[in-house]
């Protein structure tokens, strides 16, 4: 049989009981060492680095559960069982607070020790697991929300103020400006952030398939059902977040359903008879208008409303100004470990192209970018030449359909002819870029104008715009 590959230390004053312990243990694991002298062992216990340590209570002068006490103290967080002739259960209960994995009482039972340490281990090497994945998953989906622009700072300061109180968001921005982000931030702040956070993607599910996944199912609930009880999205996300991402792909059947746990934070797994409790915040984001879709009939008012509690809103990367340096030189860091390599910035021309390309696909878009460039980059900072591939913005040309300049809100911009223009035409051409905004929407295209609906009727008339069927002019 060969041996597993651990560091085991025994500390125990009792030598005949450590040569039983030693002969028991070393017919299974690398290296066991054994200690009567408590000082000794405590002393040395850094250079050897054990993987778990059998330490006895009593040991002459020395006391077990204070020599553990100081080893958790120091930072070791290798497995310690006690061990003691005994049986005491304040003892026990001490020696569990202390951090100790595991509690036997003497005259041992050799196979409970086989059992105890192996299984101390298996859960030690578990948590070692977790701990690394956790930190790669921390370096590949950094948690930290780059940026100083206003629009970031704002939906920052929404975050806080929703992480505080347990209510539903509704997130909103383009693909790829990190709305998922956003609910993490939310959820890591808010007193949910011990608790999991799960992500479902509205769009990524098959129709038939998304009931079992959110709720889970239990046997025989459909042909294949074969689990006694699958758990869905909501149990697994008790007692944390749930993120529903791009909610508006979500059919209206199971919008219903969603409303149902919104109200009355209980559910059904599929084929099940139980009514299940549930305890759960929901975040949902989206990079449609849900106003209109409500109006066009595809998506629950009810439901909106439910979800528009608090809204927030993330703005595009071409808004977020200096945000895109910052951003992509966080990036570089991150490729440069990943690669190897050791770009260290990027060129006055490389930077103003980056600044001042559109980035349609967002911060999704500038992550693939800079890794694109990392990856091929044979010198030490990017050029003009690094970014050859990113086609530049298209001229401005003046259309009727959308507006040529990315405008911020409240601003304008105004062309005319060097022979001038009549104020009639100036106002009808505003009703109608208003209107074409508001998709028709009469009432919202008033709002944005500052006017009364009344009065903006009275306008269309007045000016002959036509808003009847899909073109208004």
């Amino acid at each position: 049989m060969q041996l597993q590959n651990y560091t085991l230390v025994v500390i125990e004053d009792d030598p005949l009981v450590n040569l039983t312990v030693k002969e028991i243990l070393s017919g299974k694991y690398n290296r066991v060492i054994t200690y009567t002298d408590a000082n000794q062992a405590y002393n040395e216990l850094p250079l050897i680095g054990p993987d778990l340590v059998l330490l006895d209570i009593f040991l002459g002068p020395a006391n077990g559960l204070d020599i553990l006490e100081n080893l958790r103290k120091q930072g070791y967080m290798m497995p310690v069982i006690m061990m003691t002739a005994f049986s005491d259960i304040k003892m026990a209960v001490r020696a569990m607070k202390l951090g100790a994995e595991d509690f036997i009482v003497k005259p041992l039972d050799l196979e409970q020790l086989e059992v105890a340490v192996d299984r101390a281990l298996q859960n030690f090497d578990l948590r070692r697991k977790v701990d690394l994945l956790s930190e790669k998953l921390k370096e590949e989906q950094p948690n930290v929300i780059l940026g100083e622009s206003e629009g970031i700072r704002k939906a920052l300061e929404i975050g806080r103020i929703v992480a505080s109180a347990d209510t539903t968001a509704l997130i909103v921005g383009e693909s790829g400006t990190g709305k998922e982000l956003l609910a993490r931030f939310i959820h890591d702040n808010s007193n949910r952030a011990k608790g999991p956070f799960v992500t479902i993607n509205c769009g990524a599910i098959p129709r038939e398939l998304a009931e079992n996944e959110l709720f889970g199912y239990e046997k025989g609930a459909f042909t294949g059902a074969t689990e006694k009880i699958r758990p869905g999205k909501f149990e697994q996300a008790q007692h944390g977040t749930i993120l529903f991402d791009e909610i508006a792909e979500l059919s209206l059947e199971l919008q219903v359903k969603l409303l149902r746990v919104l109200q009355e934070r209980k559910y059904y797994r599929l084929g099940g008879q139980k009514e299940i409790s549930v305890d759960v915040r929901v975040i949902a984001s989206t990079n449609r208008d849900l106003e209109k879709l409500v109006e066009e009939g595809k998506f629950r008012e009810d439901l909106f409303y439910r979800l528009d509690v608090a809204k927030l809103t993330l703005p595009p990367l071409r808004e977020r100004g200096s945000d895109i340096l910052l951003l992509a030189t966080a990036f570089i860091k991150e490729f440069n470990k990943k690669f190897n390599k050791n770009v260290t910035g990027y060129t006055p021309e490389a930077a103003n192209i980056l600044q001042n390309y559109q980035w349609k696909g967002n911060i999704r878009e500038l992550r693939n970018v800079i890794e694109r460039v990392v990856l091929l980059e044979t010198d030490n900072i990017i050029t003009k030449e690094s970014l050859h591939f990113l086609k530049p913005s298209s001229p401005l040309t003046v259309t009727t359909d959308k507006p040529a300049i990315e405008l911020k809100e409240g601003e304008h911009r105004l062309f005319i002819a060097k022979n001038g223009v009549t104020m009639a035409s100036v106002l009808k051409d505003l009703i109608i870029q208003t209107l074409k905004i508001t998709n028709g929407n009469q009432i919202k295209a008033a709002k944005i104008l500052g006017v009364s609906r009344a009065k903006l009727r009275y306008r269309i008339e007045q000016l002959e715009i036509n808003i009847s069927g899909k073109n208004i002019n």
